[in-house]
């Protein structure tokens, strides 16, 4: 061999092994990142006395939860209700050993915290909101919801709806379809966002729950919100945050910043939390 190529070997056997490394290193950061779930979230006091808004996230081996409440008292009573709800559910969650029958977690899970606000309660005034979102390691998203809390996802720079509200306007617009009504009456009617069904109420029967889950999309962003969010911005002010190439935490702090920047007078809590899929 000529020995004035040995350099050239040596430096193209380097760069062969490094070639090889950066591959290996890529695979592996593949692997790492499957099923990692961004989280992002914010939430203000408004200019409320008492943050009656309450949240939390978990990650288990078999997904990631979130969940938010809005506590409709206004008194002790709604923090109190909210604070139960979000942790019963986080705590059922993580007993879970597989999510193959998620439908009942969340119905057990609701009727555990009904009863023990209601118990908290003893005759009080007094309930929460509640929505909650898992994605499992498939990338599938499920839900629960019950009261006036919105679940949405963001993609391509639109929200796509997931629950509907549980207030009166609902009822009164479906009184509007069978001709019972006209949509003056459903616009005009005082009452028309009063909650029909929350926890903490003594007709409480379920929360309702996604019929099938839905296939989420690389880079997706599932965002839970209070509607001290909702009535503040609009779609168009939040998709505008939300099509931001930041982490889901910095998008989250705008939001309530944006929130906040109204400085509306009567500014309700206000709390979001995103989930955001990375694969």
């Amino acid at each position: 061999m000529d020995q004035n190529l040995v350099p050239y070997i040596i430096a193209l056997i380097f760069i062969i092994i490094l070639i090889v490394l950066l591959i290996i290193r890529g695979i592996l950061a593949q692997k790492m990142d499957k099923g990692k779930i961004y989280i992002g979230n914010g939430q203000t006091i408004g200019r409320r006395d008492e943050q009656d808004d309450y949240f939390s996230t978990t990650e288990t081996p078999h997904g990631t939860i979130a969940v938010l409440a809005d506590g409709i008292s206004g008194l002790a009573n709604g923090r109190m209700a909210s604070t139960i709800a979000v942790t019963t559910f986080i705590e059922e969650f993580k007993r879970l050993t597989t999510l193959k029958n998620l439908p009942n977690f969340f119905k057990d899970a609701a009727m555990a915290s009904n009863h023990m606000i209601l118990e908290n309660l003893n005759g009080s005034n007094g309930g929460t909101t509640l929505v909650t979102a898992i994605i499992d390691n498939e990338g599938l998203l499920h839900w629960g919801a019950v009261g006036d809390s919105v679940i949405k996802i963001f993609r391509n720079g639109e929200f796509i709806a997931v629950n509907q509200k549980h207030i009166f306007e609902s009822v009164l617009t479906e009184r509007y379809i069978s001709g019972e009504i006209t949509q003056l009456e459903v616009q005009e009617n005082p009452l028309k966002k009063r909650l029909i069904n929350y926890l903490g109420y003594e007709g409480f029967k379920n929360l309702d729950i996604g019929k099938s889950p839905i296939q989420l999309n690389r880079g997706d962003k599932v965002c839970l919100f209070s509607d001290g969010v909702y009535d503040t911005l609009t779609e168009v002010e939040m998709e505008k945050i939300l099509s931001q190439q930041t982490p889901p935490y910095d998008i989250a702090q705008d939001i309530i910043k944006a929130v906040e920047q109204k400085r509306l007078k009567n500014q309700d809590n206000a709390t979001i939390v995103i989930l955001e899929k990375t694969w």
